[in-house]
């Protein structure tokens, strides 16, 4: 299979070195790059604005000798590109009617399916378009003829592959998108999902932020992939000076960007999503609405139909970065502006609420495990910055048949070391009674540990701390997170699912995980309550439900349900895009497949760098969807809590909406 096979399309951006005023040099070095593209899989290259003569020529737009050898050049082009998959934009000057107009021919299989005239001309600072071009306003004509054949001729054509679903491609020239209102933004309401911008755009000091910015956001903005490749080497330096910058975004991601001020030729390559642009779409209602309210003007866009051709020839391995943590970034400064975000929505989110109720305490069970010790660093942030005195966060520890000591001891460390009001309640004689009350085997002696057993512990914890909360007036504060709601590893009603409000709700458990190896990192804590921490991040994540087997193995959560680094990975994609099952399977591979491909966290040792091959990943997905459909039911009912991320969200009153009694056999047939 192919990166085709999988929603994608693989687009180029080509900077090759300039010969000035040289079109045949030219385009033999475009044929190149186009070959070489072509070799390796791409469906569209882009080259840069004037790319077959040169931006910087001045007035020899003007003679005759190099409008004759544009077109000779492009005719090359367009020949060398026969029996070739991708299309190739090429700019050049060309003359129709009376005017001159600074184009980009787009080409395919050997023949031209459209001219795109530039629609902005700049005329300021070290710019004079207007004195050598025609705008594409000022055309009388929608057809022209090139080499022979007469073409669509217009800013408002939309390439569409018929092969490839979602593929449409439009094409504007550097000004037209750095207006207001790019032609492209019209062609991405008309249902373009590509857009390319042939620039000459010469550098200046600030430029290249400023190039990231526009690309990134006009690719968000319109929700569309953007290929935008710049002039580079062999422009005129006469005044002005060139860096080649070329750039590939996708809906506000940068994917791939050249090398500044490169003295060779070069190419960027990246797969874009199509999948993911179309499910966006389907979802973003105002985009919709914005498209019906220009409906009218949209209708006249041009669709001028192509066959990509064969792709099965394509490579499967993706020319783009796929996070293993899609909710935690692996670049450190990202990281720890995220980590320092996600911090501050929980504690806004827990200080509205007890503004809200008017409540200045707070009963939390402290495990001495992952969730409950970032809920309760959140709780005593939280008590600081509203300036309420730390005692008043009431934490208590409440051990069970299956609770080890050194669970118990960091339970305590953690709460005394950080000044709370800590107690421990020991649930054992209450579960023994209700067990009793059940008739239960174990009230008999037997060692049955069914789930009748864990969750009579898990209720009981629960009963008590609402009680407790009752007693003491304050509300209790939950610690599931969303990695466990998905999987409906809580226990539901009485238990571990119920709250009266929750921090932790939209945050996944690999990103709880890295928030804890953040917190330790700032040095915020004394070195008491960073150790245990510590202790905690390495520890087996358990329930400490079930007692420890004869050879002294606790109960390990991952053991039963799989490892949530990747249940974190197919939820985000099920959730955020949609997604198919084999789609989702794909990009695990892509990730997790071989841990010495793509960045890790400094945070993460090299004993917790793991892959996994095909068949896992297959399994265990599998579970996912199978338990992440059966348990709607308790996200139907779940606590309030605050939204985190995006595609990080469970809660029927925020991002997901979903019956309570549907099953998986969709998901799971298809793949």
């Amino acid at each position: 299979m192919s990166v085709y096979d999988h929603g994608f399309a693989r687009v180029t951006g080509a900077v090759p070195l300039v010969a000035l005023a040289d079109p045949a040099t030219n385009a033999k070095r475009i044929i190149e790059q186009v070959r070489a593209s072509a070799d390796d899989g791409t469906a569209l290259v882009v080259f840069p604005e004037l790319g077959l003569c040169g931006y910087s020529i001045d007035d020899l737009f003007h003679q005759d000798a190099i409008i004759d050898a544009c077109l000779a050049g492009l005719a090359t082009i367009i020949e060398a590109t026969t029996g070739l998959r991708p299309v190739v934009a090429v700019g050049l000057p060309l003359q129709v009617g009376d005017g001159l107009y600074n184009c980009a021919a787009v080409i395919h299989d050997g023949e031209v399916l459209g001219v795109v005239p530039k629609s902005y001309l700049p005329n300021y600072r070290e710019f004079y378009e207007q004195r050598f071009f025609a705008a594409a306003r000022d055309a009388p004509v929608t057809t022209v003829t090139v080499l022979g054949r007469d073409v669509p001729f217009g800013a408002d054509l939309i390439f569409e592959a018929t092969d490839l679903e979602g593929f449409r491609v439009h094409v504007e020239i550097c000004e037209d998108g750095w207006v207001p209102i790019p032609p492209s933004t019209w062609a991405a309401l008309g249902g373009a999902t590509v857009l390319a911008n042939l620039s000459g755009s010469p550098v200046t000091v600030g430029k290249e932020g400023y190039r990231k910015s526009l690309c990134t956001s006009h690719s968000a903005r319109c929700v569309a992939a953007h290929v935008y490749v710049a002039a580079g080497f062999g422009e005129s330096t006469t005044d002005l000076a060139w860096d080649g910058d070329a750039l590939i975004t996708e809906n506000g991601t940068l994917l791939a960007r050249s090398e500044l001020f490169a003295m060779e030729a070069q190419t960027i390559t990246a797969d874009i999503d199509l999948d993911r642009l179309r499910q966006e779409r389907m979802r973003m209602i105002s985009l919709r609405d914005q498209v019906g309210d220009f409906a009218d003007g949209l209708k006249p866009l041009r669709r001028i139909r192509f066959t990509l051709g064969e792709t099965a020839s394509a490579d499967d391995s993706l020319r783009r970065a796929v996070p293993r943590f899609p909710f935690v970034p692996a670049d450190s400064a990202d990281r720890d502006a995220r980590c320092r975000e996600v911090g501050n929505i929980q504690v806004q989110g827990l200080a509205a609420r007890l503004r809200a109720t008017g409540m200045d305490k707070i009963v939390i069970g402290v495990s001495g495990g992952l969730d409950s010790t970032l809920a309760l660093l959140v709780a005593v942030d939280t008590f600081d910055r509203l300036g309420l005195p730390r005692e008043n966060i009431l934490a208590f520890t409440m051990p069970g048949f299956a609770t080890g000591s050194a669970t118990l001891r960091r339970a305590h460390i953690l709460m005394d070391s950080l000044g709370v009001s800590g107690t421990e309640i020991d649930i054992r004689p209450s579960c023994e009674q209700m067990l009793a009350d059940l008739g239960h085997p174990y009230a008999r002696g037997e060692q049955l540990y069914d789930v009748t057993f864990e969750n009579v512990q898990a209720g009981e914890r629960t009963s008590h701390l609402f009680r407790l909360a009752n007693h003491h007036g304050a509300f209790v504060l939950g610690t599931g997170d969303l990695s466990e709601l998905a999987l409906g590893w809580c226990t539901y009603g009485v238990g571990d699912q119920m709250s009266h409000y929750n921090v932790n709700s939209s945050v996944p458990k690999t990103l709880i995980q890295h928030l804890i190896r953040w917190m330790i990192a700032t040095g915020a804590y004394s070195d008491e309550t960073a150790d245990v921490l510590a202790e905690i991040l390495d520890d087996v994540i358990s329930p400490e439900l079930v007692p420890a087997d004869d050879d002294g193995r606790i109960q390990s959560t991952e053991d039963t349900v799989g490892p949530y680094e990747l249940h974190d990975f197919f939820l985000y994609h099920l959730t955020r895009f949609g997604y198919r099952p084999e789609k989702i399977a794909y990009l695990a591979g892509q990730a997790w497949g071989d841990r010495d491909r793509g960045a890790w966290s400094e945070l993460l040792t090299a004993d917790r760098r793991n892959e996994y091959d095909a068949a896992t990943i297959d399994s265990w997905l599998r579970v996912f969807l199978t338990r992440f459909m059966n348990s709607q039911f308790k996200r139907s009912a779940m606590p309030n809590g605050p939204k985190v991320g995006s595609g990080g969200s469970l809660s029927p009153r925020g991002d997901w909406r979903a019956p309570s009694d549907s099953g998986a056999r969709a998901w799971l047939d298809s793949f």
